[in-house]
């Protein structure tokens, strides 16, 4: 996140426990045991939007989040990440016993950040959501970093047919002058990054 946008930052130790609520959560739930406490020194009234990602492989598992910080984080962390495990309608509920193999991700975003021209937006740096009447519909930074979609006049035009349709909308739906476009960041951290760091 850049200095402006970002609110926080997030030192390895608090990933880790973020990331270890996310599975203790996930847990819990497919055994219809209690939850665990949502328990973190500095966190616990810290607001922000986040996004829980599963992943088997290279494969999505399932992507549940909240845009923004309407919820204290550790909360909203954990009903994403059940959410993503249980509720994402495009996957059929992760299994316990797949559990093991789910890799987890987590997305905290800055605030969003209504631009006035698509110049602005840079792949692999900003996420980006767009709004036109109930449309709503947002993809993360890293999405753009995963299909290549270059820093460009044409990657920023890729990136935001692709927030379009997952808004609903025709592909050039973000040249209709009504349709808001909003940027944000995001401290993206997964157990694989956590776990490589650590071996460093």
């Amino acid at each position: 996140m850049s200095s402006e946008e970002k609110s926080f930052v997030l030192s390895e130790a608090q990933k880790r426990d973020l990331l270890l609520l996310a599975r203790n959560s996930i847990a819990a739930y497919l055994a219809e045991l209690p939850l665990p406490l949502a328990e973190a020194p500095i966190l616990s009234d810290f607001h922000a939007g986040v996004f829980v990602s599963l992943h088997i492989g290279e494969r999505l598992r399932g992507c549940i989040g909240y845009v923004e910080g309407s919820h204290a984080l550790l909360q909203a962390l954990q009903e994403t990440a059940i959410s993503a495990a249980s509720r994402d309608p495009r996957f059929e509920p992760v299994s316990a016993e797949e559990l093991s193999q789910v890799e987890i991700e987590i997305s905290v975003l800055s605030p969003l950040r209504k631009i006035a021209s698509p110049a602005e937006i840079v792949p692999g740096k900003h996420g980006v959501m767009v709004r036109l009447g109930h449309h709503q519909g947002l993809l993360l930074p890293q999405v753009a970093l995963h299909y290549n979609w270059e820093p460009s006049p044409a990657g920023v035009e890729t990136f935001l047919e692709h927030v379009c349709q997952k808004a609903g909308l025709p592909a050039e739906g973000w040249k209709d002058p009504n349709t808001e476009i909003f940027v944000f960041e995001a401290e993206v951290f997964s157990e694989a990054s956590i776990s490589e760091d650590s071996t460093e």
